[in-house]
């Protein structure tokens, strides 16, 4: 039976906990047979990205927690011509500070990042999934260490409910990655509606968001003026129509989701 990480993005409030947790379990703590001290500095084998998105005022966040998958087809394990990474029956994948030899062609071969060298040990190192801690019928540290659950830990096969829909940070890259992801927002469009006349948002109006199939979705400005479109998917254009009574309808063609598009302050004449 394999283990696996699972981690919910929109849960995530970016405090930082599992990755402070992780370093105070690994830095300056020897774990052997499993891993050596990881270094006070330079190393995070959990460690939280910061994603932001858009532009001002239009602006939104998220964080992704990023730690080794322990891939079912690991680009590391077949870097490494020293049999120095194993994997364990649980499905952890370790690198035996003892057999490597600090080839660092581990490093390399990894996609994700998440192996990382040791300078002064002269040695490849990464996430355990806490081992030591596994052992002895604990989770890993930043599981413990998450207050909101986006971080889970526990039997892939148990798990199924909680994974449908979710996946690897790399999904088409082969290597069977155990640390799974939902929750990562897609792109926004976005954008404030006013009257140039009165010098006033309009509240109410209609939007539409409209694909080159004929597919719509809708909205409606706020109090403020805004309306949002969000979670769409990345790399398409659209065509966004207002309309509100009292003006002519504005129509906004070639809104690409390349990025996330904030269209500024739009301007309707009656």
């Amino acid at each position: 039976m394999a283990k696996a990480f699972y981690v919910d993005v929109s849960h995530c409030v970016g405090c930082y906990n599992c990755q402070l947790a992780c370093k105070d379990e690994h830095a300056g703590n020897d774990w052997l047979p499993y891993a050596k001290a990881q270094p006070d500095t330079g190393q995070f084998w959990l460690k939280i990205e910061e994603h932001v998105r858009g532009t001002i005022p239009k602006v939104k966040m998220h964080y992704v927690p990023r730690l080794c998958g322990h891939c079912e087809n690991a680009a590391c394990v077949a870097a490494c011509k020293h049999e120095a990474i194993a994997r364990r029956d649980d499905g952890l994948l370790l690198i035996d500070p003892e057999k490597c030899k600090g080839c660092r062609k581990c490093v390399d071969a990894c996609a994700y990042g998440a192996v990382y060298f040791n300078e002064e040990e002269k040695i490849a190192q990464k996430c355990t999934g806490c081992a030591h801690l596994i052992d002895v019928g604990e989770e890993p540290r930043c599981v413990q260490a998450c207050v909101t659950e986006c971080l889970r830990f526990g039997e892939e096969s148990e798990m199924k409910d909680l994974l449908k829909g979710a996946e690897e940070l790399l999904p088409d890259s082969g290597y069977g990655a155990r640390a799974y992801y939902s929750g990562i927002p897609g792109r926004f469009v976005a954008g404030t509606i006013y009257d140039p006349k009165e010098k006033e948002v309009v509240i109410g109006a209609k939007v539409e968001l409209t694909d080159k199939d004929g597919k719509t979705k809708k909205a409606q400005t706020d109090a403020f003026g805004d309306f949002w479109f969000k979670d769409l998917p990345e790399g398409k254009s659209y065509t966004v129509t207002i309309r509100a009574k009292g003006f002519a309808d504005k129509v906004i063609k070639n809104v690409s989701t390349k990025t996330d598009a904030n269209l500024g302050d739009v301007p309707l004449k009656k």
